[in-house]
This record gives structure tokens, sequence and C-alpha cells, in this order.
């Protein structure tokens, strides 16, 4: 196989997942516009932004699973025709179950990813398989082209322009794919393992751990990424295009920044990058919680001071890019993990992983409406995402901090093994 076939794959099959994903996305920038014209609420547009990614999410362990035994090649051509017509017939849904039902059906291009990393991996050695499979990764900048193309097309012609773009968009790529891509060298003559033996990993408890870890860290980008322009429209009054703009400062990081996540996780190791990823995290969202309030000091002489604090745009858009380039790391960091632990069941691990980070995504799009229309103020979304980030990083100082080193210190196992030889030398000098 000819190193120049290998990179024609891997550039075709990333380019059909940056499609795929700014379709996965959409709902994050014309679900404005839908929004005002059916008067939905909070919670109902929170909905209709996490519809498409919950089919993503339950699909990508059996699409996973098709890969494997029909080729990447079939199933990714497939997936992008198919696709485009739930798509197309978005554009003229007037009805919020109209939208709901279109959406499951189309959402069914987030689960591309489980489909493309184990296509391009079988067309690497062992050498290059985690660069090919983290330029794939970097494919969720599709996110972001989200945010600069649908603006443009809702202010020229209309939120129904989006989506019947996109969907000719799905269809010139599927074409484009079949040209350009090869048959799936893995996929004949497999011999898949039975459901059961490929579940029975699910007793491992670190499966379930790395799960909690991805729901925040890909959950967490997938449902900001579709939230933050109504965020931006809401509580700066930003136009729609102006605030898809300042939204990009957090999805943009997603993509451009997995691969250094990748490159940091096999340097320093996937738990090191994720205990700091995690903190840093930590510190974004505890600056991103604090909501826009006044503040009145009564001094001495009666005469009380009043203060107005709120942060300011650029300071909000800067902490969020810091925030996607952490989400970002964390992702390939988390696969890392799974490389490194599970390599002779990483397609049902990662699978597995990857379903429970799409529902995260699913899920807390829908908490966010559920929690502004509580609590009547914008960052609480934050405060929520803080808990959680609060939540993984007691786990990891639980299971992990206290077995392995972080800066360098002895791990307690090297310790101990040097007390008893430390010991047996002082009983062998003493005979």
């Amino acid at each position: 196989m000819s190193n120049m076939r290998s990179i024609i794959v891997l550039a075709v099959t990333t380019w059909a997942f940056i499609v795929c994903f700014a379709v996965w996305m959409m709902f994050g920038v014309t679900a404005i516009p839908i929004q005002e014209e059916l008067g939905l609420d909070a919670f109902q547009f929170g909905l209709l932004t996490a519809t498409p990614i919950l089919t993503g999410s339950l699909f990508r362990l059996p699409l996973g699973i098709w890969t494997d035994r029909l080729g990447g090649r079939v199933v990714m051509f497939a997936l992008l025709v198919v696709c485009a017509i739930p798509l197309w017939l978005s554009s003229y849904a007037t009805a919020l179950w109209q939208f709901l039902l279109l959406g499951l059906a189309l959402g069914l291009v987030g689960a591309s990813f489980s489909v493309g990393t184990p296509y391009v991996a079988r067309f690497f050695s062992k050498e290059h398989r985690g660069f090919a499979m983290g330029v794939f990764g970097a494919g969720t900048v599709g996110a972001a082209a989200n945010m600069f193309i649908a603006p443009a097309l809702i202010n020229a012609y209309g939120w129904q322009a989006v989506p019947r773009v996109y969907a000719v968009a799905l269809i010139a790529t599927a074409a484009l794919f079949w040209l350009l891509s090869a048959p799936d060298p893995g996929a004949s003559g497999m011999t898949p393992k039975s459901t059961i033996r490929q579940f029975a990993i699910l007793k491992n408890p670190q499966v379930w751990k790395y799960c909690q870890y991805y729901s925040i860290l890909f959950g967490g980008f997938t449902a900001l990424s579709v939230w933050m322009p109504s965020y931006f429209r809401s509580e700066y009054g930003f136009s729609i295009a102006q605030a898809a703009l300042l939204a990009a400062c957090f999805s943009l990081p997603g993509g451009g920044f997995r691969a250094l996540g990748g490159w940091l996780a096999d340097r320093f190791g996937a738990h090191a990058v994720t205990w700091w990823v995690l903190w840093v995290a930590w510190i974004c969202l505890f600056l991103l919680s604090y909501p826009k309030h006044d503040l009145i000091i009564h001094t001495v002489d009666d005469n009380p001071l009043h203060f107005s604090v709120a942060p300011p745009f650029w300071f909000f858009a800067g902490i969020l890019f810091v925030l996607g380039v952490a989400f970002a790391c964390g992702m390939a960091s988390t696969f890392k993990y799974i490389g490194d632990e599970f390599p002779d069941s990483m397609g049902t691990v990662s699978g597995i992983v990857g379903m429970v980070g799409g529902l995260g995504g699913f899920l807390l799009p829908i908490m966010f409406g559920a929690i502004v229309e509580t609590f009547r103020f914008n960052s609480s979304i934050f405060m929520l995402l803080y808990g959680i980030v609060v939540v993984s990083l007691l786990l990891n100082y639980v299971t992990e901090i206290r077995k392995l080193p972080v800066m360098g210190e002895r791990r307690q196992g090297d310790s101990l093994e040097g007390a008893i030889a430390e010991q047996s030398e002082e009983h062998g000098s003493g005979k």
C-alpha cells in the first residue's frame, strides 16, 4: 500500500468528518432564528439543539461494529448520502415536533467519528496511527466552520438555506469520498467477537471512569459548541453573525489542539495531561460561572458605594478559548488512556466511551435550558459544568493521584520496594 494512497484516504476522510461535524452542530446557529420564529423557551431551545446529538451518540457503537464488518468506505459513503435526505427536508419544517424528528434522523452524521477512526487507522502502521487518528480527530473544526458559514447564509437567504446548502455539501462530499477513498484493508475476512465477549469489558471500572472524563470533555465541548451562539446573543446582545464568530473562540481549539493533546499524552502520559486539563477547566469554569451583578457597599458616612461587576465579552471569549484548548487536550488524552490500557478491546471501549461522551453532549443542552429557566441567569450553565469537573477531579485523585507520579515524585510501590530492599540488606549484614 503506497504512502500517498494512505495520505489521500486520510485527507478525504478528514474532510468528510469536517462536513459531518458542521452538519451535526447546525442547530447551534439555525436554532436561534427558529426559536424566535416558533417562540420557544430556553428548555425547548436546549431540546432542539440537543436532538441531533442523541442519535449521533447512540449510533457510534453500532456504526463502529458495522465498520469492522463492512468496511469504512461503504459505511461512510452510505452515511453521507442517507443523512442528506432529512437534512434537506428540515428546511421545510414548521413545527417543533418536525424539527425534533428530522433532527434525530440527520443526527446520524455525528456517528461518523466511529466510522472514520478505525478506517484511517488501518491504512497506517502502528508507528503512525496516532498521528493519523489525531489528524482525523481534528475534523471537529467543523463546529467552528459552522459558526462562520451558517450566519452568512442566514443573513443572505434565511435559515432555510443552511440545511439545503449542507445537504448538497453532503452529497458532493459523498461523491468525492467514493472517488478518492480506497477499500478498507481490514474489513474483509474479519471474524468479529461475539456480543457477549465484546461487552464483557464493561465489568472493568476503568471503562466507566473514562466515560466520566469523556462525558465532560467531549460532552461539554459539544454542548457548549451548540449553546454559545445563543449565549453571546442573549448575554451581550450581539447579532447572530457576531455571536457565532465569538462562539468559534471555543469550538475552533477543539479541533486544532486535539493533535497537540495527543502529542502531550504520548510524551508525558495520559494521566498527567488529564489531571492538569481538569484543573485548567476547573479554573476557567469558576471564572465563567461568575454572573453579572451589582454590588452595594455601605460606608460609615451612609453614602453607599455602587459597583457593577460584569466580565467584558473579550475577557469572556478569552477564557472560553483556554477552556476549548483544555477540552481538546483532554479528549485526546482520554483516548490515549484507552489505547494504553485496552489495546485488544480498543474498538469496543472507544465506542462505549464515545457514546457516553456524546450522550453527555445531548443531556447538557437540555439541562442548560432547564437551569436557565429556573435560575434566570445565563452563567448558571457554567456552574453545572463546574460541578461535573469537580466530580472528575475527585475521581482522578482517588483512583490515580495516590498511585501515579504527576510531578516526578516516586511511586508508592517503588518506595515500598526500596524499603523492603534496605531492610533485607540490613538483615543480611547482621548475619
